[in-house]
This record gives C-alpha cells, sequence and structure tokens, in this order.
C-alpha cells in the first residue's frame, strides 16, 4: 500500500512509521493505566523517545517492527478486557490481533508467556483457567513459529553456516546477551546497527557467569515476590520472555554478522521501561516537583540522544559510515558503506570499501560479487571475472554471482561461457532469478531478443506493476529499433517508479534515437539528477549535445563517462570526436588510440583515428589506420573509401582506383546507394571507369 502511495520517496514511509510508534506509546500508557502501574505516562513518554528504538523506527523497513507492537499491544489491551468481563467477544478480538502482529513479525511468538504472567501478577497465582483460556495464543504462536524456523532454514540461511556451536555455548552466549540489552536499555549510547560479532568458542566456567548472575536476580526477587519482587520479577520476566527469539537458541541468517541487534528489543524494552519508570515514580512520590523535574531532564536527554540517532538514518552513506567509524572491524558495514558508495557512481571508493572488508573477512563471498560489480561498473570485465569467480570458490551455490560473472563473460564476448552461467543461476535458485531478473534478461544477454519480449511480457501479466519488467521490455525493444513501443514501455516504467534513473537513462536513448534531441536531454539529465555517478547516462547525454552541435559541453560529459569508467570504449571514441568536432587534432588522437587499447580490432575506431591523422596531413598515419581497418572487416565500405582518399594524397592513384572499386562491391552488397554515388564520383575524379549502379 506504501509503495502505491509514496513510491521511491522516503518522507511518507518515515511519517507512517513514527505515527505507528506514538500510537505504540499511547497504547502502551493506556495498557499500564488499565494494570495500573505507577507511572505510566512516563513509561510510555521514555519508550517514544528512547534511543535504542530509533532502529525500528527510522529503518524504513522495520516497520514489521511497529506494526507487530502495535498489534500486540491491542492484543493485550484486548485481553485484559476478556479477564475482566469473560466475554468471549473479546477473548477472540485479542486472538485476531495477536494473529496480525504474528502475520507482522514472528518475533512476537512468546506473547502467550506474558499472557500468563499477567494473570500470575494480577492475581498473585496462575489458575488452570489462564492455561486454557491462553491455548489459542499459544496455537498461533507456534504455527508461526514453525513457519518462520522454515523459513530461516531453506531461504534466509539457505547453505550458508550461521553457527555451529552446541547448546551449552548457545546458553552461555543467551545470558551475555541479556545482559547486553539491559545495559543499551539503561545506558543507550554507542548505538550501530551493526555490533561487533562476539568470538563463538569452546564453553568454560566464566562463559556461564552472565547467566548465572541472572539466574540469581530471578531467584532473589522470587523469595521477596510477597514484598518488593512481585512487580521486578514480573518485569524482568517478560523482558527475557520476549528476548527469547533473539537470544541465539535458534538461527538467525543476521547471526552472521552480529549476535545482537538494538531493534531487536523493540518488543522486550517496555519492560525495562516500565520498571525504571514505575522506581522513579515511586521513589518521588512524596516530592511532586522533584518527580516532574527527573523526568522531564530524562525525556530532553533521551530525546537529544534519538535526534542524534535518527541523523544517521538520513542515507545508507551517512548510516555506514558511522557505522564504520564507531566500529572499525566491521567487514559488513565497510560492505554495505561500498554499496552505497557504488548505487552513486562514486565506484573507485566503492572499490577500496569491498577491499576494506575483504582484509577483515577474507572469505566474504557478498563482498568479492561487490567488488565485480564494481569493477564491472568500470568496464574492466577482466578483473570482475576473477572477483566473481573468489565468491564462487567460497560459495558456490549463490546465484546471483553466477548471473553477475555471466554478464562479464559476455562483455568479454565469451557467449557460452556466459550462457553456461546464467543457466546455472536459474538452476540454483529460479525463483529468486525469475523474480529479480527475469529468465527475459538472460535471453536478452544472449541476444535472443524475441524470447525475451515474449518472457517480459509473461512476467507482465503476472505482475504489471513493476517498474524494472517495464524498463527491460523497453531496452529489448530498442534492440529491435522499435522506437514508439520501447518509448511507451519506459514512460509505463517511469508512472510505476518516477525516481528510476536507469529508465530515464533509457528513455533519453530511445528518444535520442528518434531525434527528439531536447526531450532526450531532459531525460538524462533527469537521470544524472537521481544517479550523478551514472556513466551510461553522461555518456548518452554527451551524444545528444554532439547531435546538437555543442562540443564543448558534450566532451565535459564524454569525460565524466570515462572518468567514472576508464574501460568505457564508445565514451572514448565518441570524446575523440568530440574534440574533432571541436578542433581539437591532438586530444581526439590521444582518445581514439585509448579506445583502441581497449578494443584493439574496432574499425570504426581505426577509421576514425584515421579521419583524425589526416587533418594532421599525417597520410602515412591515416593510410595504415584505413588498412588496418580494412583487414578486420574487408567489407567497411567507408574505410575503403577514406584509404583511397588518403593513397590519393600520397599520390597512389592506381592503388585508390582498385581501393575504390572494392569498395563499390561491398556498398553494393550492403546496398548503400550513397556510398556508391560518392565512390563513382571519386573513379570519375581520377580518371577511371565509374561501375553502374
Amino acid at each position: 500500500m506504501e509503495w502505491r502511495l509514496w513510491g521511491t520517496h522516503a518522507a511518507g514511509y518515515h511519517v507512517v512509521n513514527v505515527l505507528i510508534h506514538a500510537a505504540n506509546a499511547v497504547l502502551l500508557w493506556r495498557l499500564l493505566a488499565r494494570l495500573g502501574v505507577p507511572g505510566a505516562k512516563l513509561a510510555a513518554a521514555i519508550f517514544a523517545l528512547h534511543p535504542v528504538n530509533v532502529e525500528s523506527v527510522a529503518w524504513i523497513a522495520e516497520l514489521k517492527d511497529t506494526l507487530a507492537m502495535f498489534f500486540m499491544l491491542l492484543t493485550m489491551l484486548f485481553y485484559l478486557r476478556f479477564d475482566d468481563t469473560r466475554l468471549w467477544r473479546w477473548h477472540w478480538i485479542s486472538v485476531g490481533t495477536f494473529t496480525l502482529a504474528l502475520l507482522s513479525k514472528a518475533a512476537v511468538a512468546p506473547l502467550p508467556l506474558v499472557l500468563l504472567g499477567i494473570a500470575w501478577w494480577r492475581r498473585g497465582r496462575m489458575e488452570r483457567k489462564d492455561i486454557f483460556y491462553s491455548a489459542a495464543f499459544f496455537a498461533a504462536a507456534g504455527v508461526e513459529a514453525l513457519l518462520t524456523i522454515w523459513f530461516q532454514s531453506h531461504n534466509a540461511i539457505g547453505h550458508q553456516i550461521v553457527r555451529a556451536d552446541d547448546f551449552w555455548s548457545r546458553l552461555a552466549i543467551a545470558g551475555r546477551a541479556v545482559w547486553f540489552y539491559l545495559y543499551k536499555a539503561l545506558w543507550p549510547v554507542d548505538l550501530i546497527p551493526i555490533y561487533p560479532r562476539w568470538p563463538i568458542g569452546e564453553v568454560n566456567v566464566i562463559s556461564f557467569v552472565p547467566g548465572l548472575l541472572l539466574a540469581i536476580v530471578f531467584i532473589v526477587c522470587w523469595l521477596y515476590r510477597a514484598t518488593w519482587g512481585r512487580g521486578p520479577l514480573f518485569g524482568l520476566g517478560c523482558f527475557v520472555v520476549m528476548l527469547l527469539p533473539v537470544l541465539g537458541f535458534l538461527n538467525i541468517s543476521f547471526f552472521v554478522y552480529s549476535l545482537v541487534a538494538d531493534q531487536w528489543q523493540y518488543f522486550a524494552i517496555p519492560a525495562i521501561i516500565v520498571l525504571a519508570a514505575a522506581g522513579i515514580t515511586k521513589a518521588l512520590a512524596r516530592f511532586p516537583v522533584w518527580e516532574l523535574i527527573v523526568g522531564a531532564v530524562l525525556l530532553l536527554v533521551l530525546g537529544v540522544l534519538t535526534w542524534r540517532q535518527a541523523a544517521l538514518y538520513r542515507d545508507s552513506e551517512t548510516l555506514w559510515r558511522a557505522a564504520v567509524a564507531r566500529d572499525p572491524k566491521s567487514f559488513s558495514a565497510y560492505n554495505n558503506l561500498g554499496g552505497a558508495l557504488l548505487g552513486k557512481g562514486a565506484v573507485d571508493e566503492a572499490i577500496s570499501q569491498f577491499q576494506q572488508a575483504l582484509k577483515i573477512k577474507p572469505d566474504f563471498a557478498g563482498a568479492y560479487n561487490n567488488l565485480g560489480n564494481a569493477f564491472l561498473e568500470k568496464g574492466n570485465a577482466d578483473e570482475a571475472i576473477t572477483q566473481f569467480q573468489r565468491a564462487l570458490q567460497f560459495n558456490p551455490d549463490i546465484a546471483v554471482v553466477h548471473y553477475n560473472l555471466g554478464e562479464a563473460l559476455q562483455q568479454k564476448g565469451k557467449k557460452d561461457e556466459a550462457a553456461a552461467q546464467f543457466q546455472l543461476a536459474l538452476q540454483i535458485d529460479p525463483d529468486a532469478m525469475h523474480t529479480y531478473y527475469n529468465p527475459g534478461n538472460v535471453l536478452l544477454k544472449e541476444g535472443r531478443v524475441d524470447e525475451a519480449i515474449a518472457q517480459f511480457q509473461q512476467a507482465l501479466k503476472i505482475d504489471p506493476n513493476n517498474a524494472e519488467i517495464y524498463n527491460n521490455l523497453g531496452s529489448a525493444l530498442l534492440q529491435q529499433g522499435k522506437l514508439d513501443e520501447a518509448i511507451t514501455q519506459f514512460q509505463q516504467a517511469l508512472k510505476i517508479e518516477p525516481d528510476m534513473a536507469e529508465a530515464h537513462n533509457n528513455l533519453g536513448n530511445a528518444l535520442l534515437q528518434k531525434g527528439a534531441v531536447d526531450e532526450a536531454i531532459a531525460q538524462l539529465q533527469q537521470a544524472l539528477k537521481i544517479r550523478p555517478g551514472m556513466p551510461d547516462a553522461h555518456y548518452n547525454l554527451g551524444n545528444a549535445l554532439l547531435q546538437q552541435g555543442n562540443a564543448k559541453e558534450a566532451i565535459i560529459q564524454f569525460q565524466k563517462a570515462v572518468e567514472i569508467t576508464p574501460g568505457y570504449v564508445e565514451a572514448h571514441n565518441n570524446l575523440g570526436n568530440a574534440f574533432l568536432r571541436n578542433g581539437n587534432v591532438d586530444e581526439a588522437i590521444l582518445q581514439f588510440k585509448k579506445a583502441l587499447q581497449i578494443e584493439p580490432d574496432s574499425v570504426i575506431i581505426h577509421n576514425n583515428l584515421g579521419n583524425a591523422f589526416i587533418q594532421k596531413t599525417n597520410f602515412d598515419e591515416a593510410i595504415f589506420q584505413f588498412q588496418k581497418a580494412v583487414e578486420i572487416n574487408p567489407g567497411y565500405t567507408k574505410a575503403r573509401y577514406n584509404l583511397a582518399m588518403a593513397l590519393v594524397q600520397k599520390g597512389k592513384t592506381n592503388e585508390a582506383i582498385l581501393q575504390l572499386q572494392e569498395a563499390i562491391s561491398s556498398a553494393q552488397a550492403a546496398g548503400r546507394p550513397d556510398m556508391i554515388e560518392r565512390i563513382n564520383a571519386a573513379l570519375k575524379s581520377l580518371g577511371a571507369a565509374p561501375t553502374a549502379q
């Protein structure tokens, strides 16, 4: 729903998350007031402003946290109403809201234990009927827990080993994790999105100290449950119970990077906050002014900390720069920072971040894959292939790496090897490939354009609001020269996703081919506004400006393209053409030579370089370049014609006539009457008989 409303504009998502979090604070206040807990308003305000909750609220993808908490609190309120009235409709309404909470995030599954705890806390005992009433909640939680475990095992984790330690090791680390979360709840400083991963090894007596201390706290509270211990026992119990899914007894894919995360205590932290708020309220009950002052100061401090923490979520680069600054050994943070920089077009800086991640974790397949993508962006297909192959050495079952390796191999002209990699990707993860890469992309890479179009059209029947598929379909139609149809597809992609830089670039390219230069320039500039470091957009904009006769501005765009991607052969070639138009022949020659270093068998570039040497009156070098072009492609009429004209300048008329006669044959074979007319005119000027058209 939000995607339909906001598209790629982040503000809408943030507003929704903040509003739901605010609603959660209000519901917490009402729940505590109904339970008669002291300091209910203070607790709700602390929860609303606590910095640990920033990750769950400011990170758009964590809508699942705020939404699950909303339904969880409603469940507790409705269950209390049932507990007070024994009206079964409230029971089933609470079961319904709990199901919605589970569907939002399965981590709320321990809630039935909390409901039993509420019964014990309210009445001082747990009765058989309380267990009976909770049966439906346990059933729903059990089903969702099994589904989540299956999903983590088969999808999120797959063949990856996240933890290989035994139960006793996990028990020891769970005890440490509880204290970590308690510490962050009470002293919320130095919060980072990925905490350093604790070492997992053989356990000893010291390993169990945190857990033993926790057990002692519970035992003491239990012993004094008749007096002061009942509230702390219930509060700490709720805290630990709601942390159970993330304490490490079950495998979670994120454990590869860290064993703890701020977002994981969003459901548990209210218990600690309530204990703290109740303690402050009781301690200062006789001093209402001081209660107000202490509460105000506490909320002010929390508000400032939260404001500073939320600022880190302005964009991905800001977040991950802060993460590597706070934990310079976080390989994942370096990798994520590299991904953010690569998305902005800062390819060289992205490469350095991926390399830093690999220094810390040399077997990190994901970083090798990202490094390969960065080299591919620079036009260095050889180095990209090396990185993808390294990724597959450490994890041969990552479908996307096989796909990326196929793209790199295709750039090298190794179509059969590329096709094999594309097929491997489909075999390993057909669902992901169909969802994200679509078999049409594979067919398009293999040059099977008609089949690719059919695949994209079929995909759109299943998912008619997928901007990526419309963009890919447009690219396929563009390859077929169906400009109007391609333009329609790109425009449809932009209706769905207005900030899709690739679609703006492709639309600009299609409009340029149609001759709508001004419209093309507008689209290409928009693409660069969204993604400033996009080499293809700079290249296409350079072509548009060149068509407009603005060689000076075109040079700037081509230079940006080759600066971002030094191996961009087409950009080097067109930069040379732009320099020629601008009268800077020496720079043009330099660019053509750079292009030939990358692609030595390009007849077009040899021909262009020959023309540049003609302008320098270096006819010998020009003849060499034209000869090179016709050696590579004997049917390249333009190069033969230019070779003949250069030979004329050297006084080699007979050789020139022979080249022109060869050129006539190739022009006739290619169906180029314009070239035939030019060649006949040249033959006539040289005193040779023209060939009939």
